[in-house]
């Protein structure tokens, strides 16, 4: 879905580590077109600080970041 649309993706990551955690967003991430909206469930205490960290590395952007819910833009191709 794009940015446009009402209803972002969604995935539910529950527990799982950062490193993870960020190799499986990756690869959800990347057949998106960009500026589709992703949403991540993540409760790992890890996330709130590495997935910025990640975010600004890649050119994704992060929308929202209030824990569990972590709402991103995949970044253009």
């Amino acid at each position: 879905m794009t940015a446009e649309n009402a209803t972002p993706l969604r995935w539910d990551a529950g527990q799982m580590g950062c490193g993870e955690l960020i190799l499986e967003l990756r690869q959800r991430l990347k057949p998106l077109p960009g500026g589709t909206q992703f949403v991540l469930i993540a409760h790992d205490p890890g996330v709130p600080e590495d997935l910025p960290a990640w975010c600004r590395m890649t050119g994704h952007r992060l929308l929202s970041a209030p824990p569990p819910e972590f709402v991103l833009e995949r970044k253009p191709h």
